[in-house]
């Protein structure tokens, strides 16, 4: 029996690390590492569940061809499925050009060598890429417009607060290790408040619950503002010393009274005022916003509007106070690990076309010109499912020539492949990862070797070099195979940075340097004034918004122009949940005992108006889509919204992205498919 120290790789808040029991060449326990003092308790379920998903039976362990009479796959060689992936590459860069192809690379696993896909299509001569994200880009842009970097404190910082508010969070599911800490502030004292239209796990300890119509936190925020300077809860000395923008932003909140907000969020204006109460004459105060509310088509400005409260009531850069949303300081290998280096580049180096917007993939597929796209290239994500507008993705998928797909398992993307390549787990590849909750530097350090005739991702983009004649193919600094060759890659990556070390980080996690516990303790702000920018030029002159955080109604609303013949219908909320990662770990039987099958939950008033009762089949649809599975009355949820989780794949019944939008959200090119409205009917009535 062998131990190794490694770290979850996923796109998860935590990044656990973790101690891996390896005997005659399988892993055989995962345990927790004390090194990480952000995830002491070791992995959650998921983390546990790598056991099974590195052995699965249902791994793909070869080069799979689709067969084009059936639609079955059929096993072949490497040697076969990479001549005919060579041979298309040839002929499409010949006509109509590189930038015919499509390189999608997803967020499924973090790391440095991430980059060799990157650079693989750049030697080859170009393609077409994606900018912005799914998840998280317009909360990135708001903190970055208004505090100038993303960052946040120490996991354990919470710890010190007196207010905590979890918005649009359910840290009990989606951030288990940041709940336990909320739990130590609790039992010393500490209030805490949950904003959030379902009643969630996290809201079991909570002072106040709050449940706004989704997509109206941020005219909530507005008034919070109003009622704490009307009030004088505010730090007057902190706002003149660190705050630019005051004023104007004052004067914007003047008319925003908490009966106002009442009437657009739905939440009784004495609860609003209770909660500006808190907000004055607490300190200090944390906000952990979650990712739900920032994917509307309004939601940068909400989340500047939520950081506002903070910056006027002194709660930035004081312990146990701030904003807990994306902590970037362990992202010190730029541009691999910065999201924000995903956005358009504003000079195009002429060879990557980064011009197809992650949130609108379907419909720019299809609308790409010039050369239009004939094939795809997808690794390290699941498109088909995890993008918005289902239907269109698929259409703008199967209209292309050709397909490679990079995978574990066959997923809804990986069956709609010509050749599906097997891919790596963490655990049969080096590499290096941050994170985007604590600021540890990690590596995911290789424990068995990959089975079956599994390559990774570098070996497949060498061998490919080789038959496409890029000479830079076999440079091991660009795709590392050898485990030699990675240690080298990686240390090499490694060398700015004296502070850390291969062999160091083989026994555990290690800080990144130059962090801060306490973020912005020292009261620099790195924006055009060098002050927290409540007011911002570069937001109305980058993305058309006011210069100050205001409140717009989402384009897909009740009270939307446009839907004033649709009043009846509901807001579709699709939560993530602790037994998945989006559409990863739901085919897993250790999964799957706790979680077989997709539900929609209802309040039983809006299921009794539709004559649907607990366990009935229903139709959830609208004019994008729709997906049958059954019905489940949920008290705890606000009324006029209807519940199904994320990442159920189309086999299974639950894909929510066939009703969702193709839309961005108002800033950092993020996807706006939270704003979806839906009708529920049963089954049977609809037969």
């Amino acid at each position: 029996m062998k131990v190794y120290t490694t770290a979850c790789p996923r796109n998860c808040y935590s990044t656990c690390a973790m101690k891996v029991q390896v005997e005659d060449g399988r892993i055989r326990r995962i345990e927790p590492h004390s090194g990480n003092l952000a995830t002491p308790g070791g992995a959650c379920l998921k983390g546990l569940s790598y056991v099974e998903r590195v052995h699965s039976p249902d791994r793909i362990l070869h080069p799979l061809r689709r067969v084009p009479e059936s639609g079955a796959f059929e096993r072949i060689s490497w040697d076969e499925a990479l001549d005919a992936i060579a041979e298309k590459l040839v002929e499409l860069k010949a006509d109509p050009g590189p930038q015919s192809i499509l390189y999608y690379s997803g967020s499924g696993t973090k790391g440095l060598l991430k980059g060799a896909g990157r650079e693989f299509w750049r030697l080859y001569g170009g393609c077409t890429a994606t900018y912005g994200d799914l998840c998280w880009p317009a909360g990135l842009e708001a903190t970055r417009l208004t505090l100038g970097a993303n960052k946040h404190s120490a996991p354990w910082d919470i710890a010190d607060a007196r207010l905590i508010v979890l918005w649009g969070k359910n840290a009990a599911e989606t951030n288990i290790h940041q709940m336990a800490v909320i739990d130590q502030a609790l039992d010393a004292g500490a209030k805490l408040v949950v904003i959030d239209p379902r009643r969630t796990q996290s809201a079991e300890r909570a002072e106040l619950l709050l449940q706004p119509r989704p997509g109206t936190d941020g005219a909530l925020a507005l008034a919070i503002a109003h009622l704490l300077i009307g009030s004088g809860w505010i730090d007057r000395e902190y706002i003149d010393k660190h705050v630019h923008g005051y004023e104007a932003f004052a004067e914007t909140v003047a008319d925003f009274t908490p009966e106002r907000a009442a009437e657009i969020t739905d939440i009784p204006a004495e609860y609003i005022e209770r909660l500006a109460e808190h907000f004055g004459t607490i300190k200090p105060v944390t906000v952990s916003p979650g990712f739900g509310m920032q994917r509307f088509t309004n939601s940068g400005q909400t989340m500047r509007a939520l950081l506002a409260i903070l910056a006027i009531t002194g709660n930035i850069g004081r312990p146990g106070a701030g904003w807990v949303y994306a902590n970037l300081q362990s992202h010190i290998f730029e541009p691999v690990l910065d999201p924000i280096a995903f956005y358009p580049p504003e000079e195009p180096d002429g060879v990557v076309r980064v011009s197809i917007s992650t949130a609108r993939l379907g419909p720019e597929m299809l609308a790409t010109q010039d050369p239009p796209l004939r094939m795809a290239w997808v690794e390290r994500g699941n498109p088909i499912t995890q993008n918005p507008e289902t239907n269109t993705v698929l259409e703008a998928f199967r209209a292309l020539d050709f397909r490679v797909v990079v995978e574990q398992f066959l997923t809804d993307t990986a069956r709609e492949a010509d050749i599906v390549l097997p891919a790596k787990t963490m655990f049969e590849q080096s590499d290096v990862i941050g994170a985007y909750w604590h600021a540890y530097v990690q590596l995911k350090q290789k424990v068995i070797d990959p089975p079956g005739e599994v390559k990774p991702e570098t070996e497949i983009y060498r061998l490919l070099a080789r038959r496409l004649g890029i000479a830079e193919g076999d440079d091991p600094m660009i795709f590392p195979v050898s485990d030699d060759e990675v240690d080298a890659y990686l240390e090499r990556a490694l060398e700015p940075f004296p502070e850390l070390s291969l062999e160091q980080l083989r026994e555990g996690p290690l800080p990144a340097p130059g962090g801060q516990d306490v973020a912005f303790s020292d009261l620099v702000f790195p924006t055009p004034s060098g002050k927290i920018e409540l007011e911002s030029a570069e937001a109305e002159q980058r993305w058309g918004v006011a210069r100050v955080p205001t409140y717009e109604e989402p384009v897909e609303s009740i009270r939307a122009a446009q839907a004033a013949a649709n009043d009846h219908l509901l807001y579709l909320l699709t939560p993530n949940t602790k037994n998945r990662i989006h559409s990863q770990f739901g085919n897993l039987k250790m999964i799957r005992q706790f979680d077989d099958a997709p539900a929609a939950y209802l309040h039983p008033d809006d299921a009794r108006e539709r004559g649907i009762g607990d366990g009935d089949w229903v139709r959830v649809f609208n004019e994008r889509g729709e997906l049958e599975l059954e019905a489940r009355l949920d008290n705890g949820l606000k009324r006029g919204c209807v519940c199904v989780t994320n990442g159920w794949w189309i086999s299974e019944g639950g894909n929510v992205n066939f009703t969702s939008a193709a839309r961005e959200t108002d800033m950092g090119h993020g996807a706006a498919f939270h704003e979806n409205r839906v009708e529920v009917e049963r089954l049977s009535d609809a037969e």
